[in-house]
């Protein structure tokens, strides 16, 4: 005899699974992302409309869900076991975006509440007498559940009619998986047909992996024929390892087309009578719902590790994709520093301001070229650093998230944004400079601005700018020179790494944002062994 565990330690790691589910994110694009996503939805949709719900209120009337294809006679069905039309039913079916849910009056309470399927605004519609105009709410895009009550349900029992599994609607599909995973009883209906049609077959074979309390209604099967379809459609059914599934077979009849009528009871009383049993009968109810927990809670041992896979994937393309961006801007900031002992910087322009210094060229006009110089430079290793990156990138699946594309391009911010850091370079290093003047006698101080232009020659100009540092030292002495040298040249690695730090955080800021991180891998199994042992 199957039984139904609730508690509280139980419930408690159910919860904490719960978050760790929820929290696993699959942005990138990669090969089995789109399946990790749903999969996540899909068990995130059993355990909050269905699984915890079961757990922390056993007690609650069970809830059997009629799924099945467009034209399957779903609709119908339900009209018919419940003896009056409360689902409206036909040729329009494909586009209805309204579940209905049916229960007896005492048990209206457990569905109007926000006990089972939460995220379902509740439209409560009294009982109506057989013959009055059926009202469709919903039309003005919400998602909602009607929730009807009729006498003729048995209280214990309620049945949803939920949209076509292959609607042309994508959130029709969406909402009719929602509902099946939070049913006690899946009663799947396909039709003489389409019994083999592989939508309701992807139903069946996730109820056998999951192990729930299933049921499969052959609808619309024409006299003649019904003989030969039954035992088709159970040979398939034994074949997939489903031949102990119930199974029911309703005639083709008059009342069957257009999903408009009602059919006899007579079509419907096996059916009818078997979800009687199960709502009434103590040992029966247990069952169908105990089965149905434990099958969603065994399911875990292996749909946990798949999303913690696929989350270890995630991680590992986002780690290389960071990866790509810290090389490309380690090894150009690496050239940078190379070309600037080399005195690249003092080169074109810079280079004939340092020629024509002091005669023909005054200190602000040196400085001038050669901020404009090093901030040509840098701008150079940024955007060289972004090429690494996006030829790097171009072999990595999970860089065409959109979201990556998104990255500032170096050319369209950085240049203003480096021209704005070397310029408050230049400011700090003249503020050094005037430091180092006013500790010198005032009759023989120099010019703090020669002072500032020939210390950034120094740094900036390598072999070519030896005399620089000469005609420093000249100025302010041996021992100032080498002070200044030093407090310049750290402001300026200072500079440098800010900027090139800030730039590379610039490339990865849509990645970062992304939040793909190492930990739901490991939390989830960690919820899962807790949830095992709780167990």
């Amino acid at each position: 005899m199957v039984t139904l565990d609730v508690r509280p330690q139980l419930l408690d790691a159910l919860s904490a699974l719960r978050d760790r589910v929820a929290a696993a994110r699959f942005p990138l694009p990669l090969a089995g992302a789109p399946r990790a996503r749903a999969n996540r939805d899909e068990l995130l949709a059993q355990l909050d409309d269905y699984l915890v719900p079961r757990l922390k209120q056993p007690e609650a009337p069970l809830l059997a869900v009629v799924g099945g294809s467009t034209g399957a006679g779903k609709s119908t069905l339900v009209n018919s076991l419940v003896g009056r039309r409360v689902s409206e039913a036909g040729v329009l079916r494909p586009t209805t975006r309204t579940p209905v849910l049916v229960c007896h009056p005492e048990d209206h309470h457990w569905f109007s509440g926000m006990r089972v399927l939460p995220e379902l605004t509740r439209v409560w519609t009294p009982q109506r007498e057989a013959g009055d105009d059926l009202l469709l709410p919903g039309d003005d895009g919400r998602r909602v559940l009607r929730v009807e009550t009729v006498d003729t349900v048995p209280p214990g029992i309620a049945l949803l009619d939920a949209p076509d599994i292959d609607s042309l609607v994508a959130d029709n599909r969406s909402l009719a998986a929602e509902l099946i995973c939070a049913a006690d009883i899946w009663i799947m209906v396909t039709t003489a047909a389409r019994y083999a049609d592989a939508v309701p077959w992807h139903l069946l074979r996730t109820a056998k992996e999951y192990d729930v309390t299933l049921v499969t209604v052959l609808d619309r099967v024409p006299h003649q024929v019904v003989s030969e379809v039954s035992r088709q459609y159970g040979a398939l059914l034994t074949k997939a390892g489903l031949g102990d599934v119930p199974r029911f077979t309703v005639p083709e009849l008059p009342e069957s087309a257009w999903g408009g009528g009602l059919l006899p009871a007579s079509a419907v009383a096996s059916l009818r009578t078997w979800l009687v049993h199960h709502a009434q009968d103590p040992a029966s109810r247990q069952y169908a719902m105990a089965r149905t927990a434990q099958g969603v809670l065994n399911s875990l041992k292996s749909r946990l590790p798949e999303l913690a896979s696929a989350a270890a994937v995630q991680y590992a393309a986002a780690l290389r994709l960071t990866t790509a961006v810290d090389g490309a801007y380690d090894n150009e900031y690496a050239r940078l520093r190379g070309r600037l002992q080399t005195g690249a910087v003092l080169a074109g322009d810079a280079l004939k301001r340092w020629r024509a210094f002091p005669l023909d060229c005054t200190a602000g006009e040196l400085l001038d070229a050669l901020v404009e110089s090093l901030a040509a430079l840098l701008l150079c290793a940024v955007t060289a650093a972004d090429e690494r990156v996006d030829q790097a990138w171009r072999l990595e699946p999970g860089a065409a998230a959109p979201e990556l594309a998104d990255a500032d391009p170096a050319g369209s911010g950085a240049e203003h944004r480096i021209a704005l850091a070397v310029r408050r370079w230049r400011r700090e290093l003249e503020e050094y400079a005037e430091e180092e003047v006013r500790e010198i006698d005032r009759g023989a101080a120099p010019d703090p601005e020669v002072v500032a232009a020939l210390v950034a020659t120094a740094l900036l100009g390598g072999r070519r700018a030896r005399s620089a540092g000469e005609g420093l030292a000249g100025r302010i002495g041996a021992h100032g020179a080498l002070r200044l040298r030093d407090r310049g040249g750290r402001l300026l690695s200072e500079h440098l790494d800010r900027v090139m730090h800030a730039e590379r955080e610039r490339r990865l800021a849509p990645l970062d944002g992304l939040d793909v991180q190492a930990e739901p891998q490991a939390e989830l199994i960690a919820a899962l062994s807790v949830l095992q042992k709780e167990r």
